[in-house]
């Protein structure tokens, strides 16, 4: 069987590396095309001389096409990866500096407060422009998407297309990889179940062999050391640094919110302080600052403007004798995707669970049907099975639905043009309290991304 992955967005050069990784290892059966799309020619041509030579190298049978005309890559897709960045570092920097002249600190900006909503803004438009061409061309492809804001997009794709939509995070599994860490269990043994929204996903329940996990987890709680400012804020990119595992300190607030709710969030700090920025007073995060001296973002996206560098020079080395795809942004290490797992695991009607965003239909009783939730799912060959979760705790629920509230505006509004229904948006999302800020700070988002925004013209 042939099978046609199309990656849009594939400058994303560490997300392709990881998909070409996960395949020269899982090494699926059948025939393959991984078709790369990127509006940008010069990252593209770098990107797909880097794969073609890894596969060579590799001695995979794995065809790599590459294109900037995505309707041409799109003819007999079976499967299509969104993975795009709309502006990319430079729109992502507006996001979250622009906030930041108000008082408003970001650890992230991606998903949630202004930076996630102006995001979104731009984000919806392209990706439903995208699903439609998919709708028209191969229209029983299966349609995965990566790109932030998560929940916005899905729900976006869900209300205004009639594709299979699945978005995938690797939030979920890592913090549970963290967990067993902590408890000091092997992975392989543990089972979880969780619910909520990208991002700020609540690990409800974690079990190894059917224990349950919450009793050691309190336990080693309550005999952690005192928190050390040093090691709080610390991103997974800083150089010479590691993730220390089993210390309370990777994730001070998110195991304040366990104590407090008896859930764990997923995936930790970094993201998950961003859903509560009114505990965050001015930014203030355990002595630091979020965004400068807390998890950096000058660093990120320095991190990020490296790898795109880097990717250029590797793939106009490649074939000479200094070329070595080993160097930072060369790797094919990539970011985990579990994607070829999950098509491995969905033809082979393997009964494997991931996590999943996708609409709810009342799998958790309490929250909206309709809603996009990160949820539990397991492969099967007709994709994938959510369970009936049943109830989320009423606390939980609480916050989520104010979030739920925010996405909903944020969709109408990034696909109407609507600027009132923005600046709804933003005082709903709770990263803007006054609504005269929430109007000035709108405007300036908007001006200053108005490229990508025509429907705001």
């Amino acid at each position: 069987m042939l099978q046609k992955l199309v990656i849009v967005g594939a400058g994303s050069a560490m997300f392709t590396q990881g998909i070409v990784r996960d395949w020269l290892q899982w090494r699926p059966a059948g025939s393959w095309e991984l078709a790369l799309v990127d509006n940008t020619p010069e990252i593209l041509e770098a990107t797909v001389r880097l794969v073609r030579y890894a596969v060579q190298k590799a001695a995979g049978t794995l065809k790599v096409t590459a294109s900037v005309d995505i309707r041409e890559a799109l003819i007999n897709a079976t499967v299509v990866v969104c993975t795009i960045g709309v502006g990319g570092r430079r729109a992502w920097e507006q996001d979250v500096l622009i906030p930041r002249r108000y008082g408003i600190l970001q650890s992230v900006g991606d998903s949630v407060m202004p930076g996630g909503i102006s995001r979104a803004l731009r984000m919806i438009p392209q990706v439903l422009t995208i699903a439609h061409h998919v709708e028209e061309l191969c229209p029983t492809a299966r349609f995965f998407n990566y790109a932030n804001p998560m929940t916005s997009i899905v729900r976006a794709l869900n209300k205004h297309t009639e594709l299979r939509v699945t978005g995938l995070c690797s939030g979920v599994d890592e913090t549970l990889r963290y967990l067993a860490r902590y408890t000091g269990v092997p992975f392989e043994s543990v089972s979880a179940r969780w619910a909520g929204i990208n991002h700020c996903t609540w690990i409800v329940d974690v079990r190894s062999n059917g224990a349950s996990l919450w009793p050691t987890c309190h336990r080693l709680l309550a005999k952690s050391q005192v928190l050390r400012p040093e090691l709080l804020g610390r991103m997974f990119w800083d150089e010479g640094w590691q993730p220390s595992g089993a210390c309370r300190e990777d994730a001070a607030f998110s195991w304040e919110l366990f104590a407090q709710f008896g859930a764990f969030p997923a995936p930790m700090d970094r993201h998950v302080v961003e859903f509560f920025p009114e505990r965050f007073r001015d930014g203030q995060y355990y002595g630091k600052r979020l965004g400068e001296g807390a998890y950096s973002f000058e660093a990120c996206i320095a991190h990020g403007d490296r790898i795109f560098h880097r990717t250029i020079e590797l793939g106009k080395s490649l074939g000479s004798q200094t070329a070595d795809i080993h160097g930072l942004g060369g790797t094919l290490e990539g970011e985990p995707s579990q994607l070829i797992e999950i098509l491995e695991n969905i033809e082979q009607d393997r009964r494997v669970w991931y996590s999943v965003n996708v609409p709810n239909h009342g799998s958790v009783t309490n929250l909206p049907n309709e809603a996009v939730l990160e949820l539990p799912a397991v492969t099967m060959s007709e994709g994938f099975w959510v369970p009936r979760f049943g109830e989320m705790p009423t606390a939980l629920v609480a916050l989520l639905l104010r979030r739920l509230a925010a996405v909903e505006a944020t969709v109408e509004a990034a696909t109407t043009g609507d600027r009132l229904l923005a600046v709804e948006a933003m005082i709903l999302d709770g990263g803007v309290s006054d609504y005269d800020v929430a109007v000035r700070l709108t405007n300036e988002l908007i001006e200053a991304q108005k490229q990508y925004l025509p429907q705001f013209s």
